[in-house]
């Protein structure tokens, strides 16, 4: 279709807009988004107002399909007439408001927020997928819930207030995925973390009515993290390799993997990080004595940190201070050569696959 002049288009508009038929709508506002397009930044605010009210009656002359071209064009434009951009972003026909919802940055924040309350789940997630996110069209999508909240987290350019955190929290109750992707996120506040990650408090028995009888009652030691499964292995692999391919198998992933007790990723991620077969990995983490994790952490190339968190919470019982002193001189001792050697065919190796009680204690003799 060759181009027409700006004044030829106005001229046109004038005459024929009221009562062309449709297909000649169409041309039209083709015509309309090439003037827009075609426009420099300083006349275009100034002719997308002239030609709005004009848009506006072409709209509801053309099919869905004129609909979602002028949806497209207006998406990528700065300035575009407000009240057709407003009208193509709250249609009910999803093909229609979408390419506006997911890229146009002449919606407000406050029009987003009313296509959010209004529209349904598709014009939602287009908004989620947006490159920004203000925190409060971020607030307003997390109220609505379900795999919203997922595509935001994953979103990098969602930007999430106090509120929005506290909302995710709440929800990450009820909702294991969401903590994992949250913790995951680069970028979340640690306090938002340590929130998410924190045991809820162990209840106390219940007061006996005797007061006589009354004692108070010691609170019971965390369990033990329960030794994954076949299966629970096979579920966190997938993961852990992909995390590792692409350089985010880190300290802090592993570090909030121990935090959170989840044994199959922990277990994997060492044995991925170190070389090591599962096996091995497990038998470290239940020895009773410290320094074969120690060389598994070493071997892993985390730091002292990490590893740090890794033996408090491998049993649910602290280290004393004598044993975290050592475990910290035998980390600082250890050469990474010799702990990688150790862990995958060195006497831990050995020592992990046979029954004898005594070869199961055989250790290097670091650091002691």
């Amino acid at each position: 279709m060759m181009a027409n002049s700006p004044a030829d288009i106005l001229a046109e508009l004038e005459e024929t807009v009221a009562t062309c038929p449709a297909e000649r709508c169409a041309r039209i506002l083709s015509g309309m988004v090439q003037l827009l397009n075609g426009s420099r930044d300083q006349c275009r605010e100034l002719l997308s107002n002239v030609v709005d009210g004009v848009l506006l009656r072409l709209t509801e002359r053309v099919e869905a399909s004129a609909l979602v071209q002028l949806s497209t064009a207006l998406a990528e434009l700065d300035i575009a007439p407000p009240e057709t951009l407003w009208r193509l972003a709250s249609h009910d026909n999803p093909d229609v408001a979408c390419p506006v919802l997911l890229k146009s940055r002449a919606l407000s924040a406050a029009d987003l927020e009313a296509v959010i309350d209004s529209r349904g789940e598709w014009h939602r997630r287009a908004i989620a997928d947006r490159s920004d996110i203000a925190p409060a069209v971020t607030e307003a999508l997390i109220k609505h819930g379900g795999p919203i909240c997922l595509a935001l987290i994953k979103n990098p350019g969602a930007k999430f207030s106090d509120a929005a955190y506290a909302a995710l929290i709440a929800k990450a109750d009820q909702d294991g995925e969401i903590t994992k992707a949250m913790v995951l996120r680069p970028g979340t506040p640690d306090l938002v973390v340590r929130k998410l990650l924190s045991v809820p408090p162990i209840r106390k028995a219940p007061a006996t009515p005797n007061p006589s009888a009354a004692a108070p009652v010691p609170e019971a030691e965390p369990a033990a993290p329960k030794r994954p499964c076949r299966a629970d292995y096979a579920s966190a692999r997938p993961e852990i390799v992909v995390l590792n391919r692409i350089g985010k198998l880190n300290d802090s992933t592993v570090n909030r993997f121990a935090i959170r007790g989840e044994t199959a990723n922990l277990f994997t991620a060492l044995s991925v990080l170190s070389g090591a077969p599962l096996e091995i990995i497990e038998h470290v983490v239940s020895d009773d004595d410290c320094e074969g994790l120690v060389m598994a952490c070493r071997a892993s190339r985390l730091n002292w940190q990490t590893t740090l968190t890794i033996l408090s919470n491998r049993s649910g019982k602290r280290l004393s201070y004598a044993e975290r002193e050592r475990a910290q001189r035998i980390f600082e001792t250890l050469l990474l050569s010799t702990s990688q050697w150790t862990v995958r065919w060195g006497e831990i190796a050995a020592s992990a696959n046979t029954s004898d009680p005594a070869n199961r204690g055989a250790k290097m003799g670091v650091g002691r």
